[in-house]
């Protein structure tokens, strides 16, 4: 199942959710503004990241301007006790499945969650589209 952290306010979080949507796929939206999130859940989330606090914490947020903190610096359970305080610091939409993790929405990086046999269904239609138009252009030239 996939996961979808978002806010009410963010765009990119509602782009994320009509594409899931548009798509099929089933998901538990969550706000986490209204819902904040567990010590467990913020360690998964860090867990889940390529460059630890780097990727999902939000440079541009008024709380990370008003803590005027160096992340690297601080020791995990400090950092998770921040981000519960404190969950506007979380870049958002936050996607996740048991494999996959993706922060803000991406077009291209979004597909990732459409399940690979599917995927794989989807890429063959398309090439037999692109060949037929292909003949198709080769025929009026």
């Amino acid at each position: 199942m996939i996961k979808l952290y978002t806010s009410a306010s963010c765009t990119s979080c509602r782009k994320a959710k009509a594409w899931l949507i548009e798509n099929g796929l089933d998901f538990e939206e969550r706000n986490i503004m209204s819902e904040p999130l567990t010590t467990e859940e913020i360690t998964e989330i860090l867990a889940l990241t390529e460059t630890g606090t780097d990727e999902i914490i939000s440079t541009r947020s008024k709380v990370y301007e008003k803590l005027d903190l160096d992340f690297d610096e601080l020791p995990l359970s400090e950092v998770v006790e921040i981000i519960e305080k404190h969950p506007s610091l979380l870049r958002r939409p936050l996607l996740f499945d048991e494999t996959k993790f993706q922060v803000g929405y991406n077009e291209d990086e979004i597909h990732q969650f459409i399940p690979r046999d599917i995927r794989r269904i989807t890429s063959k239609k398309m090439a037999k589209i692109l060949l037929y138009m292909d003949l198709q252009k080769e025929s009026l030239v």
